[in-house]
């Protein structure tokens, strides 16, 4: 049997026993849990966002997906837009550091648990506030005490809960969800009535100096007497005439005439005279004129 030697075999070495199933490790799934995101299962990032069955998402990782209008999975199949999610307002753990893997990134902004999922904790769908179930159970009054704003039994979701707390937020998303239809049922009717009454209100003249008899006397303008509209390129052909009128009638127009010449323009100097080709200077030189000087066609 080769157990010479003196070797003394076990019991499991010599009878094939069942392999016992694996177990699972709590803390490092629940770690788990509260580390990545639901979605993809990759590390979350902010901003961070909750579902209304109490999940974690990454923000960017939603948008992502309901840009490609790929199907969600069936974990995700209630998130149908951004108006499915929430973003949440966490409060930083001072003691946290990206290498450490015991102390939790985030705290109960109220009295400083880690949200590592040893307590238990939830968020207001009103404002987004996140705190421990503790700190929720020591409030007396409907407003949250981070930024004041009021919320009922329905508006708080457990994160990360259980079957039983899914199945209780699940009720409480569809009973948010019907509030919701009906309050925006009520805007749209308020409107309606609204539109009729301002359309049937009174119309109000405004009050004129004249009295009824001498607006009456006025006599009213003859659509023979009304002025015709001329077509545009008339006008403009009508103003070119005014100008070249107005150019012949005034002597600092002159320049602007066609038979204006500044050869025989008595103001002008010999020196201004030169520059153009029609000087006599310019007839008898060879080589192209300084000013259109080329020296590939000279």
């Amino acid at each position: 049997m080769g157990c010479d030697g003196g070797t003394i075999p076990r019991r499991d070495e010599l009878v094939r026993l069942k392999k016992k199933p694996e177990v699972k490790d709590k803390d490092s799934e629940r770690l788990y849990r509260w580390r990545h995101c639901s979605l993809t299962q990759q590390k979350l990032q902010q901003p961070i966002v909750m579902c209304g069955l109490g999940r974690l998402y990454s923000k960017s990782n939603i948008i992502e997906q309901l840009l490609e209008k790929t199907p969600m999975p069936e974990s995700c199949s209630h998130i149908k837009g951004l108006k499915d999610i929430k973003d949440l307002k966490l409060t930083a753990n001072p003691s946290y550091s990206p290498e450490d893997d015991k102390n939790a990134p985030f705290i109960c902004a109220l009295i400083g648990l880690e949200m590592s999922g040893q307590f238990r904790f939830v968020a207001l769908w009103t404002c987004g506030c996140v705190f421990s179930e503790r700190a929720l159970k020591q409030l007396k009054s409907n407003i949250c005490n981070i930024c004041q704003t009021p919320y009922s039994e329905q508006d708080v979701v457990i994160l990360n809960g259980n079957e039983e707390d899914v199945d209780m937020m699940r009720t409480r998303m569809e009973a948010r969800n019907a509030r919701m239809k009906a309050a925006k049922k009520d805007k749209k009717l308020k409107v309606k009535t609204e539109i009729p009454e301002s359309s049937t209100s009174t119309f109000v003249k405004p009050s004129t100096s004249k009295e009824p008899e001498e607006i009456k006397k006025e006599p009213k303008p003859s659509s023979s007497k009304l002025p015709m509209v001329a077509n545009p390129s008339v006008i403009a052909a009508r103003k070119r005439e005014i100008i070249t009128d107005m150019i012949g009638s005034d002597p600092n127009c002159k320049k602007a005439k066609k038979d204006y010449s500044v050869k025989n323009d008595p103001k002008a100097t010999e020196v201004y005279k030169s520059i153009f080709t029609s000087h006599e200077s310019e007839q008898t030189q060879n080589r192209a004129h300084w000013i259109t000087y080329n020296p590939f066609y000279n």
